[in-house]
């Protein structure tokens, strides 16, 4: 994880240099709140990272050393084919649609989506987690 960690600091710290120099030479409060923002996600995801960095160890990934056979094991469930990411996406463009075009559109927008979250968090096949 300390590779993701130093890859978000460095972002956050990017944007937060980017961001004083944008405000001493160009005063626009959209830029500026624009950058502003940005610099605090790069932060809040690299704090976490982090975090789960020092609570969890050093993974195996993370040494240079490592052999192929010690990252081994189960890492996650990961399906072949599933049709929640298609479902996902659609509903969120409808969504988007729907704040242009209208409450009804926005409301099928939410009628599509939800499943598709519902399925993404539930996909799980292994019935004991």
């Amino acid at each position: 994880m300390r590779g993701e960690a130093w890859l978000f600091t460095g972002v956050a710290l990017f944007f937060a240099v980017t961001c004083s120099i944008y405000a001493v030479y160009a005063p626009d409060p959209a830029g500026i709140a624009a950058l502003t923002v940005s610099g605090l996600m790069g932060a809040l995801i690299a704090a976490f990272l982090w975090r789960q960095a020092y609570r969890t160890g050093p993974r195996p990934e993370d040494r240079k050393d490592v052999r192929v056979h010690e990252v081994s094991g189960r890492r996650g469930y990961f399906p072949a084919r599933s049709y929640y990411p298609a479902i996902s996406a659609a509903g969120t463009a409808l969504l988007g649609l729907g704040t242009v075009q209208g409450l009804w559109l926005f409301l099928i927008g939410v009628g599509v989506l939800i499943p598709g979250v519902y399925g993404f968090v539930f996909q799980n096949p292994d019935p004991a987690r």
